[in-house]
């Protein structure tokens, strides 16, 4: 029935995984990541050295104080990588796209358990403390901030995303190319979103939004947003279902997760190849947390 979403369609509730295990590395996420593939790759096995990377977002901290030893010769004794190396893996993976793969291989490997029903969309601004690429003043943070959109189904997994946007532009800025490119990377994986409902605040509320929904068969479930307007709007009154229109909250329980990872809550990486990257492993731990959850 439109407007419910069934048994099968309710999020399934795991623990955001901080760290993998060496199967789970294996199976997937090393096939998705720029490795050797001859020659030196690492005396410290590479899963150990993601969960490091993994370590470094959750906790926040610099890559200095990583949890290896600062003495040389103790590192060799406990086959332990310098923080220097795991922040070259860490730069060498998020230059080249390799993460965004990673993430788009959890969609496909979630595929049977989405509820593409419902299609939510929310902004999610993050303070930068030291600028760099794609960061600007935000005067509702009262600080320089970067903003990405990510779109999660019913269950809060994350299907599509836009980029990094610099913090002063509103949530609808260039909404139309970023839903054309979203759509379209949605039906090139093979996920049909035809009949869905599209769910979003009245920020993003624009004709050309509205417009790319239609072309996309997607349902807009989008308040009216007046801007001021003092007169009723003309034309035929837009359909809005509102019960649909209470469960985008999904997207708010995604937001919350995303922001578990401490170093995409407040932003240090100037580049904006890593910030997105760490976004894209994020997606990915989301995606996979039941799959990745402990076995009881």
């Amino acid at each position: 029935m439109i407007g419910k979403i069934s048994s099968q369609e309710k999020p399934i509730m795991s623990t955001i995984p901080t760290s993998v295990t060496e199967a789970q590395f294996n199976d997937d996420i090393r096939p998705h990541l720029n490795i050797a593939k001859r020659g030196y790759e690492s005396e410290t096995p590479l899963y150990e050295i993601f969960n490091l990377v993994l370590h470094r977002l959750h906790t926040g901290c610099q890559w200095a104080e990583l949890p290896v030893s600062k003495d040389a010769k103790t590192r060799e004794e406990r086959h332990e990588p310098s923080w220097q190396t795991v922040y070259h893996h860490w730069r060498k993976w998020s230059g080249d796209g390799h993460l965004e793969k990673v993430w788009q291989a959890s969609i496909e490997r979630v595929k049977a358990d989405l509820a593409l029903s419902e299609l939510n969309l929310d902004g999610s601004h993050a303070l930068a403390k030291k600028g760099g690429e794609q960061v600007a003043y935000q005067a509702r943070k009262k600080g320089k901030t970067s903003n990405i959109l990510p779109i999660v189904d019913g269950k809060g997994y994350v299907v599509a995303s836009t980029g990094i946007i610099a913090g002063n532009h509103n949530d609808a800025f260039q909404l139309k190319e970023h839903l054309q490119t979203a759509f379209k990377t949605l039906k090139s994986l093979g996920l049909s979103i035809a009949g869905a409902f599209f769910n979003a605040d009245s920020a993003f509320d624009t004709r050309e939004g509205r417009k790319v929904c239609f072309n996309h068969h997607v349902v807009p479930t989008i308040p009216e947003n007046k801007r001021n307007r003092k007169l009723a709007k003309r034309g035929r009154k837009r359909v809005f279902n509102t019960e649909v229109y209470k469960r985008r909250l999904v997207s708010e329980r995604s937001r919350a997760w995303v922001h578990k990872f401490r170093a995409l809550l407040s932003r240090f990486d100037r580049k904006v190849t890593c910030f997105l990257a760490a976004h894209h492993i994020a997606f990915a731990l989301i995606n996979l947390r039941h799959l990745f959850a402990p076995k009881v």
